[in-house]
């Protein structure tokens, strides 16, 4: 498939410097819109109008809905107004509210001027639900049927309302107030006798979120039920729209890309690594690196106060990036493990506590093993005492690491901010400066040696 989509690429390109509209035509024509999509999210800037307008008018649409947020806005300023009604018009309504929700107000504005009525109360309606809130994924347009209606009946009402909503294998049951009462798969409708009622077909509860909870919470609970399509309700139980599974998919896409960054120590980049100006990069990482050389600055101090017990020993010297390295490492790894748990609910935060217990017990015995490979350098460079000097203080440092990187998600967790924040050079900035304080003092103390 990679190679087929590589050679269609080679060809548009070709086709675009012997100016060769018609047979553009014919190519697109060949292609699926997710493979056009992608190439022409390939293409120079200048480029992509021109291939898109090469494509027939019913094909433009569902193309510009598998565009990045970045293409859409960048084609939408190139296109003709008439052009940018249609597409607008006729995108299904979460798609227009992710490309809508990222933009400034004033653009907003603009574009729902070419949009009919309807749909732009549809889309005020979702942008009203709070950021990242399932009502800002949800489709309002779906296709529901009253619970005390017949078989027969249901199957004719969709049949008539094929065109309305996105294609699912799910239909959901409401009563006369448009309470959410279940969902039944489209397979029991064509086994159900034609005079049955509709509800005799239901079987267990129907699985439902409220419009305001987490994007993440819907993809934790379609992927825990193995679910296509997930209702979304409002307080009442009355519902509202579906969401479905590559909705969820994008979401899970965009929470892990999220928490990468994050734990990189580098700020949300909602472009592609390729299409991010330099200025965007630098703005973005510029902040993190600023703090911790300031928390950095800290170490500076701490070590300066060590003067004189450095000046007494110099070999401690030898040893200092070894051990307060591996307590960072160690930090690293545990704060990884647990943002991850974190993020998939694997753990909560009253599992705090076991876990605290499990981690020290893990983080002994690789803090024991760590010591004894080192202890032998120490006695090489320094004899028994720096050896004993670098395994205690490597032993207490990776436990001071581990802990540091187990409890740190959860306090940011606990009051209420992304334990992705957590991030590796964080946790690694925190060790270093715990990792210098128990590295001197152990030899301030076994040594006895004086401080100022």
């Amino acid at each position: 498939m990679e190679n087929e989509f590589e050679h269609y690429l080679i060809e548009i390109r070709e086709l675009l410097e012997r100016e060769d509209p018609s047979r553009l035509r014919d190519l697109l024509d060949l292609m699926r819109i997710q493979d056009i999509a992608h190439a022409l999210m390939e293409l120079d800037e200048t480029q992509i109008p021109r291939v898109f307008a090469a494509l027939p008018r019913g094909r433009k649409v569902d193309v510009f809905s598998y565009l990045d947020p970045h293409y859409q806005y960048q084609l939408l300023a190139h296109i003709s107004a008439d052009d940018a009604r249609h597409i607008l018009s006729e995108m299904l309504p979460d798609d227009l509210t992710a490309l809508l929700e990222d933009l400034p107000r004033d653009e907003v504005r603009r574009l729902l001027r070419l949009l009919p009525f309807r749909a732009i109360r549809r889309a005020l309606t979702l942008l009203g639900y709070p950021d990242n809130s399932v009502g800002r994924l949800m489709t309002p347009q779906f296709v529901s049927v009253r619970s005390d209606w017949t078989v027969e009946r249901c199957l004719e009402y969709m049949r008539t309302q094929k065109e309305r909503g996105e294609p699912v294998h799910v239909v959901f049951l409401t009563d006369e107030e448009r309470h959410l009462v279940a969902g039944i798969p489209l397979e029991r409708f064509v086994r159900g006798r034609p005079k049955d009622p509709v509800e005799t077909l239901s079987q267990g509860p129907v699985i439902s979120l409220n419009a305001t909870a987490e994007r993440a919470e819907a993809a934790r609970l379609m992927q825990h039920y193995d679910l296509e399509v997930l209702p979304v309700v409002d307080e009442d139980n009355v519902l509202l729209g579906i969401v479905t599974v590559d909705d969820v998919m994008d979401v899970v896409e965009e929470e892990a890309t999220e928490d990468f960054h994050r734990i990189g120590g580098v700020g949300l980049v909602n472009l592609s690594l390729r299409d991010a100006r330099p200025s965007l990069l630098y703005r973005k990482r510029i902040g993190w690196l600023l703090g911790l050389v300031f928390l950095n600055l800290i170490g500076g101090f701490l070590i300066s106060q060590y003067e004189e017990t450095i000046e007494a020993l110099v070999v401690l010297v030898f040893f200092l990036p070894l051990i307060i390295d591996s307590g960072g490492n160690a930090g690293a790894q545990s704060a990884t493990l647990m943002i991850r748990a974190l993020a998939t609910g694997d753990v909560e935060l009253p599992d705090w506590l076991r876990l605290l217990g499990k981690e020290l017990a893990v983080a002994v015995s690789l803090g024991v093993t760590m010591a004894l490979a080192v202890s032998a350098l120490g006695l090489w460079r320094g004899g028994p005492e720096i050896a004993v000097v670098v395994a205690l203080a490597m032993t207490g440092v990776v436990v001071m690491g581990s802990l540091v990187g187990m409890l740190l998600p959860f306090i940011l967790t606990r009051v209420r901010l992304d334990p992705a924040t957590a991030s590796a050079p964080l946790v690694t900035s925190v060790a270093d400066l715990g990792g210098i304080l128990i590295y001197f003092s152990i030899a301030v103390w076994l040594l006895h040696i004086p401080i100022p």
